[in-house]
């Protein structure tokens, strides 16, 4: 039996084509969507899942209490060793301190920029990263270990042992290969690929490391434990972490200082914790997968119902031979089987084919392989199962309850099949779905647009940013008297962030002589004399800072004069103020800038000079002549750092890269936009080429009577205007409240107009428009002479 309904669904297939081809795309395309949503969606579920006793694993971080929480993933340098020996709560305590974009050079003088990483020795208790050369319990002991991956060792090293090579970092550091570790697997975000004992920290960043410096939090330096087994982590953060506070802390700095477990799980996805990924845009996604495959189980749906008429005597035939409804509704089902089963294969392959553009879009390392892959085949099998029922089941159901007499007969019509009325319904639900992909796509464009166009408060145009590997004073001073000579650049400034960045630090500060600290969290900017006129900052009151690095001075923006409460700018020149430990004078106030993304209100912010963590070079060019210009800096920078790599970066570069996550969002939502309106529309073309045939004789008459083709067009066109208006008044509120709900995120963000709405109906018009208009003309040109006839 079930032999025969295939042979007979190949049958009617083939007899259909137009019929299986539109809904074998439809299907494809949505169930595409739908194996990368849920394979990226995995991919990201995944990370850090490999290391053993996971639910014991947690991040250390920093909770600053101000007018507000500020948080942190690192912690003070001490607070490693005093978990460890003031504590008996972790089975394992490992601090880590990573170091992006260092320079290794190698004995052959080959150099490469990295990213390092010192850790302790318990780090590799902690985490799963084996070692395939050397012993685990002796990689790490002494100064000058290090470990490198496989995949660095062969780079550097080829075919040779890569034990014993010995490796120089930022000419500061000589270590020497003692292990060799697995490569790092995809699903995890420690991504360095040189790891050196923390102990070496002390000689090559030793500002890092001040010795009991328990009021700096840098964000590099962080501490991860593992928990002994009855151990919560909820018992943790109530009594150990705030027992560190009140030991290691005043009584008003405890207050400020407080410190947290963060579960490993949380790791990727906390964005406050400078996770990867936001858990929102997974729920995103898997709500934009399910639409799309909803959206092409509507075009199977109201294309099936939509012949159901057609094949009325064929219908009547089988009855009156005796086929029972079971077997005509399994016969249906089986047609249904084979379209959505060809289907699956094609989106199999059409989504293994758009990896690599997912890969490159989204800066990771998916991979799809159902045969390896045992969650994605079981996916792949549910999914199937879903949609055949989804798209089989109600169809199935019209086409077996007809009465024989009527079909025979030919009486049966659109409205006595019970399909014309829930068609209309699901090309209402799948233009509502289109259309509110369509707003939220034009929404978020119109905030990015805004957020990289607005005016920040600062100079970004022309301005060239190169890394600083040795921030000695004598270098310096050395490249900035040489590149001050090129004529093509304009101006030179050296700090430690760009007037927008993410890797900011903030401290507590004590104003003047006010006996206590203010409730509220300061950011810090670690600035020269020359960084304000060349990002054309405005001074407010007071002076620019001194180029002396030996007084300590202080520039605060109107945020911080706000939060102190003085009535003017003024009142704060002269003044004192003690800012992450150190005292000095405040002379100047600067105008508001956006130091942050526009997704953050401006905060107090305070700018000071300390030439000891000067990371980074600006350079204000002439444009005139921009290739000449970089290569004659990169001369000037190669003489002052010969064994560093040379790398530029422009200033709007900087500001694009804080909305790298929404930009990747944005082009999602428009990808998606788009194929939801092109599955719509198959699903429209398909439905109008049914009408056409079964408004043949209608149309000839009219021909005969005179009509025009536009008059045909409308006879076609009207409805479907008044399902899309329909859809419009359903999606727009629901599209409004939704992008609001997004827009939140942004402190400064646009209000969506009327015209975005209005814009969103027309694209969808427009698209529908053309659509139903094809096959409406080209039913309106055949002859009605032939139509009549063949009628």
């Amino acid at each position: 039996m079930f032999t025969n309904y295939i042979k007979v669904a190949f049958r009617k297939l083939n007899r259909h084509k137009s019929y299986a081809a539109i809904n074998t795309v439809s299907l494809s395309m949505g169930i595409a969507c739908a194996v990368l949503i849920f394979s990226l969606v995995k991919y990201h579920l995944s990370f850090e899942d490999f290391h053993t006793g996971k639910d014991r694993i947690f991040r250390i971080y920093s909770e600053l209490h101000g007018e507000k929480i500020a948080y942190n993933t690192g912690v003070p340098n001490p607070m490693g060793q005093a978990f460890r020996t003031e504590y008996t709560v972790a089975e394992a305590v490992g601090r880590i301190a990573f170091l992006p974009k260092r320079v290794v050079s190698l004995p052959s003088n080959s150099r490469f920029e990295e990213d390092i990483a010192f850790a302790d020795p318990e780090f590799f208790a902690i985490f799963n990263f084996p070692l395939i050369e050397g012993s685990a319990s002796h990689a790490m002991q002494g100064q000058n270990a290090a470990l490198i991956t496989e995949q660095l060792a062969r780079k550097y090293f080829g075919d040779s042992d890569a034990i014993g090579q010995t490796l120089r970092i930022d000419d500061s550091l000589m270590v020497q290969v003692t292990g060799v570790l697995a490569n790092l697997p995809a699903n995890t975000d420690f991504r360095s690929q040189i790891f050196v004992p923390f102990a070496s920290l002390q000689r090559h960043s030793p500002w890092m490391v001040e010795k009991d410096w328990w009021l700096s939090v840098n964000k590099e330096m962080q501490c991860f434990v593992r928990l002994k087994p009855g151990i919560s982590a909820a018992s943790v953060n109530t009594t150990v972490l705030p027992a560190i506070s009140n030991t290691h802390y005043d009584k008003e700095a405890s207050k400020y200082f407080r410190f947290k477990l963060q579960p490993l799980a949380d790791v990727h996805f906390n964005m406050e914790l400078r996770g990867k990924t936001d858990k929102k845009n997974l729920r995103t996604f898997a709500w934009v997968g399910f639409f799309l495959v909803l959206t092409a189980c509507i075009n199977f749906v109201n294309l099936a119902t939509a012949q159901a008429v057609a094949r009325s005597r064929e219908i009547g035939v089988r009855k009156v031979l005796g086929s029972q409804r079971g077997a005509l509704f399994w016969q249906f089902m089986t047609e249904t089987a084979v379209i959505a089963t060809g289907a699956l294969v094609v989106a199999v392959a059409l989504a293994y084919l758009s990896v690599p553009v997912v890969n490159q879009l989204f800066e990771i390392n998916l991979s799809i392989n159902p045969f390896k892959d045992p969650y994605l085949l079981a996916f792949l099998g549910s999914l199937l199962a879903v949609v055949v029922f989804c798209s089989g089941a109600y169809p199935g159901l019209i086409l077996a309850r007809f009465q024989p007499v009527v079909a025979l007969k030919g009486k049966l019509t659109q409205s006595s099949s019970r399909g014309f009325s829930l068609r209309k319904g699901l090309v209402v639900g799948q233009f509502a779905i289109s259309q509110l992909l369509i707003i939220g796509a034009l929404v978020m464009t119109s905030q990015l647009r805004y957020s990289q166009q607005a005016n920040m408060g600062f100079e970004k145009d022309a301005i060239v940013i190169v890394p600083v590997p040795d921030n000695q004073k004598s270098k310096i001073t050395s490249l900035k008297s040489e590149l001050s000579r090129l004529s093509t650049i304009e101006n030179v400034t050296f700090f430690d962030t760009p007037p927008a960045s993410d890797a900011i630090g903030s401290s507590n500060i004590q104003f003047d002589t006010r006996p206590e600290q203010e409730p509220f969290t300061i950011a810090i900017k670690a600035v020269d004399d020359q960084y304000v006129p060349m990002f054309k900052m405005p001074l407010l009151a007071g002076r620019n800072l001194n180029p002396s690095d030996t007084i300590r001075e202080y520039l605060l923006n109107e945020t911080a004069i706000k939060a102190l409460g003085l009535k003017t700018m003024d009142d704060a020149i002269g003044k004192t103020a003690t800012i992450n430990g150190r005292r000095g004078t405040v002379v100047g106030v600067v105008k508001d800038f956006h130091f942050r993304s526009l997704r953050t209100a401006i905060e107090p912010l305070c700018m000071t000079t300390r030439g000891e963590v000067y990371g980074s070079c600006g350079l204000k060019i002439n444009l005139s002549d921009m290739s000449s210009t970089i290569a004659r800096l990169q001369t000037e920078w190669s003489k002052i750092y010969p064994s560093s790599i040379f790398t530029y970066r422009f200033m709007d570069e900087d500001v694009e890269r804080l909305y790298k996550l929404d930009n990747m969002l944005l082009r999602l939502i428009q990808t998606f936009a788009a194929m939801a309106i092109f599955v719509g529309c198959l699903g429209l073309y398909g439905l109008v080429s049914f009408m056409a045939t079964q408004k043949t004789k209608e149309i000839g008459v009219r021909k005969v009577l005179g009509a025009k083709t536009s008059d045909v067009l409308w006879l076609f066109g009207k409805e479907f205007l008044q399902l899309l208006l329909i859809a419009f008044l359903l999606s727009a509120p629901l599209g409004y409240w939704l992008t609001n709900n997004w827009l939140r995120d942004f402190a400064y963000h646009i209000e969506p107009g009327p015209g975005i709405f209005v814009l969103a109906i027309v694209i969808t018009v427009i698209v529908a428009f053309f659509t139903v208009g094809f096959r409406s003309v080209k039913a309106s040109l055949a002859n009605p002479v032939k139509t009549l006839r063949s009628e």
